[in-house]
């Protein structure tokens, strides 16, 4: 797993130059939005569980078929594996907000997704919901806090739903 930083000098070093302008500037912007991701992480781990229930209620509510007889959310497993996915979703989000870098991801969310609701059957849009309602409940309750910036918190959403979309699932 690698942060923004870790990346950065991870390039400039594969090619053996020295940290130039851009770089620098990179380096500038991570360590200025520092608070506000710190801010962003902390705001999910308080209300985790209640971010995930937001998510839950509101995708149900509009797409209420998936927790019907024959939906992909019906019986208390599938339910219960519902939420467990917005959860793990969530987690791996505040590592990737805090790192600056949507690499942990790929590592350890994005690769394998595929085949794994591929062979379960799951189809996507309704996880791509349940992301979408997430990233905008955290925004939500950042702006209540008094954070003026919750940008931070878009790049980490974002890259799973476009990631997650472009896949032919």
């Amino acid at each position: 797993m690698r942060d923004a930083v870790t990346n950065l000098i991870r390039n400039y070093d594969i090619t053996g130059r020295y940290l130039d302008r851009n770089a620098i500037d990179s380096l500038k912007s991570y360590f200025d939005t520092g608070a506000a991701r710190i801010a962003a992480a902390g705001v999910i781990n308080a209300n985790a569980a209640a971010i995930v229930k937001q998510a839950s209620l509101q995708l149900f509510e509009e797409l209420p078929e998936l927790i019907r007889p024959g939906g992909n959310a019906y019986t208390t497993r599938r339910y219960a594996a519902c939420l467990r996915d917005l959860d793990y979703y969530l987690r791996y989000a505040s590592y990737a907000i805090v790192a600056g870098d949507t690499n942990v991801l790929d590592e350890r969310v994005l690769q394998g997704l595929r085949e794994t609701y591929n062979s379960l059957g799951t189809p996507i849009a309704p996880t791509v919901r349940g992301i979408q309602i997430m990233k905008s409940a955290i925004k939500d309750r950042l702006a209540l806090a008094g954070a003026t910036d919750t940008s931070c918190v878009d790049a980490p959403f974002d890259h799973m739903t476009r990631e997650i979309s472009e896949r032919d699932l």
